[in-house]
């Protein structure tokens, strides 16, 4: 008879073997390879069975899967092939982006997001700035409450109180009105809320679908990646998109809200919602094997809204996940901060930048470039806060302006460069949106947004705290203990 320890032994072997064997082969950062394989190795079975759980991108797999299958990519704006889109324009080598004369200094970039996107550039677009949830949730409403063929809504939290309540009627009864509604919710943000909106929507005829739902049984080994996209598409007329969920949580006005959560969207009109459309339609493809394809009917105005629009901007749409979109969002970013010429203005959350991203925000002050970044004061998420503190001086070192913002918490995200670029969306600058969620981009070369962004950015600077290198290096011991371990763990944040 077998020796049970022997037994044990045998099996951690074979399994911490099979585990480092696939890490070595599929993890695309070195480090991240190192650490699993570490982690197999040195924790008997445990190790296996977290990679197992956490480390393998199921979610990747299955998106490639659809892919060979037909059915992902078969929306026009995001099918061309990566390898199609990667072209040497020096030699002139492959299609030209299309670029034309902006006014803008951001030419280079504007081909870098084309080699890494493989989406044009769309002009004549009209976008509004809308702050909190007061200023976000009455046009979302008016624009379900108009619709006559679509509704596409994407979020991560749908809370059921109040505001939730609010949307579930509208889009009830727009489903009564014979528009086609589909709601998307990532499995895990719905659990924020009870009862859970997927329910209540259902009742009323809704098609709701619940982005890679956490399991038991079948045990989800990819519950970690999770669908942080917010997007708004009504009739193909009028998109939204930002940072902004659906609940009472953002309404900072109301004094019954106990920790309200500050934030921005946008509403947009024009050819770029098509790209919004796009970007649904992949992922609803994606969690449920349908394809969609809009049949938008004429039956209103496309001036509806244009009234509280304004400006003449140009867009793209960069999509970011965990599939074959990897690391385009990182990669626009780091292109972004290496053309800056006057100025870098970064408002996120969470500020957890790769060493890439590190290297070209040293390289751009280094250089002259003015790069300011303002964070939260009070964090939600406190050990984020600390693994943050831990990296501030590597920036403080080297004169970049780093302010804390006084409550409420601000969940807003901003990146600026010079005075006519933002990059606005959905993605915080940490590992968790840029290697492990699925997250939404915008683009917009306009100076007229920029200059509008960049005096809200102003005014938050003013109302906030510097933090200075002193500050950061005085610390004590067991607070530079905790925040280097919190640090430590930042990539599974």
């Amino acid at each position: 008879m077998v020796d049970l320890n022997w037994l044990i032994l045998i099996m951690h072997v074979l399994a911490a073997a099979a585990a480092s064997w696939h890490a070595l082969l599929y993890k695309r950062d070195s480090r991240a390879a190192f650490g699993w394989i570490g982690v197999c190795i040195l924790f008997p079975l445990a190790g296996s069975l977290l990679y197992y759980l956490l480390g393998i991108n199921r979610v990747e797999n299955k998106a490639r899967l659809l892919g060979r299958s037909g059915l992902v990519g078969r929306n026009e704006a995001f099918s061309e092939q990566p390898k199609r889109r990667f072209v040497d324009f020096e030699r002139g080598s492959g299609p030209v982006p299309p670029v034309c004369d902006l006014g803008t200094e951001q030419t280079g970039l504007m081909g870098t997001s084309y080699a890494v996107t493989g989406l044009p550039l769309l002009e004549d677009n009209r976008i509004r700035v809308l702050f909190n949830g007061e200023g976000v949730y009455p046009p979302m409403l008016e624009a379900i409450t108009q619709a006559t063929s679509v509704i596409y809504l994407s979020t991560y939290i749908f809370e059921t109180n109040e505001t939730g309540r609010q949307f579930i009627e509208a889009l009830g009864k727009a489903v009564k009105r014979g528009v086609d509604v589909r709601v998307m919710i990532d499995g895990m943000g719905e659990k924020y809320s009870f009862p859970r909106a997927t329910r209540l929507l259902k009742r009323l005829g809704v098609q709701v679908c619940r982005f890679n739902p956490p399991t038991l049984v079948p045990p989800s080994g990819s519950f970690n990646l999770r669908n942080h996209r917010k997007i708004l598409v009504v009739d193909n007329r009028i998109g939204f998109t930002g940072g902004i969920n659906i609940g009472d949580r953002h309404l900072i006005a109301n004094p019954a809200i106990k920790n309200p959560v500050a934030d921005i969207h946008f509403s947009i009109i024009g050819p770029v919602v098509e790209q919004l459309r796009s970007a649904f339609a992949d992922s609803w493809c994606q969690s449920t094997g349908e394809p969609l394809t809009a049949i938008i009917k004429d039956a209103q105005s496309k001036d509806l809204f244009s009234a509280s629009h304004e400006g003449n901007c140009r867009c793209r749409v960069i999509t970011d996940g965990p599939d074959e979109n990897l690391d385009r969002l990182a990669l626009v970013l780091e292109a972004a901060v290496n053309s800056a010429q006057r100025s870098v203005s970064i408002m996120t959350p969470y500020f957890l930048p790769s060493r890439a991203l590190i290297g070209c925000i040293r390289s751009a002050a280094l250089r002259g470039v003015k790069v300011r970044v303002v964070l939260p004061g009070k964090s939600n998420l406190r050990y984020v806060h600390w693994a943050t503190r831990n990296m501030l001086w590597e920036l403080l070192y080297y004169n970049v302006e780093v302010y804390y913002q006084p409550p409420p918490f601000a969940h807003s995200k901003l990146f600026l460069v010079d005075d006519d670029y933002a990059l606005l969306g959905s993605a915080n600058i940490d590992p968790r949106s840029l290697r492990l969620n699925y997250e939404l981009g915008l683009e917009v070369y306009s100076r007229q947004l920029s200059e509008q962004l960049l005096k809200h950015f102003d005014q938050v600077v003013d109302a906030s705290k510097p933090v200075i290198l002193e500050e950061v290096d005085s610390r004590s011991l067991p607070q530079r203990t905790r925040d280097a371990l919190c640090w430590l763990f930042s990539p599974y944040l």
